[in-house]
């Protein structure tokens, strides 16, 4: 794999040639011809992405930054494990981290965007915990893929060293932490160890979490549910996926964080995790999750942005420092997060 420092691979002059070269060769060793341009639908700083029309339907190209090629060797796995809920792989290249693959769906947000999608998550997040509880079974496999470990044992650490990071926490900066803020995450240090401590106890397996699991990364097709862009992505606690579907769906739909709709969709996803805890247990577990997912996103944006140029981080600079004044403001913990939902 070529290499360039300091710079998104798609920056390079020669890249687009090259990736269209492969493109072509992959999908002509199909039998695939291509019958229009490639369109770059987006390019960021940790992947950009593409549409092609071909003789055989859609296709789309994705390309990740450095630090996120193991997504193409976790799609591709997962495409052999469960390939009931993950989008067909034309190709992949490694080294490079390519990957090629055909259309399957549209998404939850283009299928409904009102508070109707409430129907849709309500099947969507049982089938999301039962994939990782099968993965669970799988994680020195995912760990071999290159899929971050932010398993509860290492996190504190991951946690010691991100306070350590003055580019990513941007102390005294705007946007950024303020001194006081950046003392109060120092002074939590011995809480995130036991927080990461109880959570464990509740003895749930740590496996596959999708960390952006929301109405943009779910396809739709003929009543099936299909997760895409794993660049997000984490062997950590399970629980850690929900943070940002109830942000995002409450947001989307226009309804509270804290009411009935996002406690149903909370309670669908516990559902299958019966099997290993009781549910006032995981309703505990949730909200424990819940906070440390905090910080934990955290985590995932400086992984995400931490090796890229100043011009291409600066754009997404509030984000580290806001997760973190997330966490830091969700102390005391939620109570609403472990109100049980009434029946009707």
């Amino acid at each position: 794999m070529q290499d360039y420092p300091q710079q998104l691979p798609w920056e390079h002059p020669d890249w687009l040639e090259q990736a269209t070269a492969w493109i072509h060769a992959q999908l002509e060793a199909q039998g695939t011809d291509i019958t229009g341009p490639i369109e770059i639908l987006h390019q960021r700083p940790w992947s950009t992405l593409a549409r092609l029309s071909t003789t055989s339907g859609t296709v789309y190209f994705k390309a990740p930054a450095p630090g996120s090629l193991y997504e193409a060797a976790l799609t591709q796995a997962l495409a052999r494990w469960r390939p009931d809920c993950t989008v067909p792989v034309l190709a992949v290249d490694l080294d490079q981290g390519w990957l090629l693959t055909a259309d399957a769906g549209v998404t939850l947000r283009e299928i409904d965007r009102s508070a109707g999608q409430v129907e849709h998550w309500l099947k969507v997040l049982p089938l999301c915990a039962e994939l990782q509880i099968e993965m669970a079974a799988r994680v020195p496999e995912l760990l071999g893929l290159g899929v971050p470990d932010r398993r509860l044992a290492t996190l504190p650490q991951l946690y010691a060293q991100l306070l350590e990071d003055s580019d990513s926490l941007r102390v005294g900066l705007e946007p950024g932490l303020t001194p006081e803020e950046y003392q109060r995450l120092r002074d939590l240090q011995p809480r995130m160890a036991g927080l990461c401590e109880q959570l464990a106890n509740a003895g749930l397996p740590e496996t596959l979490t999708h960390e952006e699991v929301h109405d943009g990364n779910v396809l739709v097709n003929d009543g099936r549910y299909m997760f895409i862009d794993w660049s997000d992505s984490s062997v950590a606690h399970p629980f850690f996926t929900m943070l940002v579907t109830i942000r995002a769906a409450a947001h989307r739909l226009e309804l509270a964080e804290e009411g009935p709709e996002m406690m149903r969709l909370r309670d669908a996803f516990l559902e299958p995790w019966t099997t290993f805890a009781t549910r006032p247990t995981l309703l505990v577990a949730f909200r424990q999750a819940y906070r440390l997912g905090m910080a934990n996103r955290a985590l995932s944006w400086q992984f995400g942005t931490g090796s890229v140029a100043a011009e291409h981080k600066e754009p997404y600079a509030e984000a580290v420092p806001r997760w973190l004044q997330d966490f830091l403001n969700a102390e005391p913990p939620m109570p609403w997060l472990d109100k049980p939902q009434p029946t009707a």
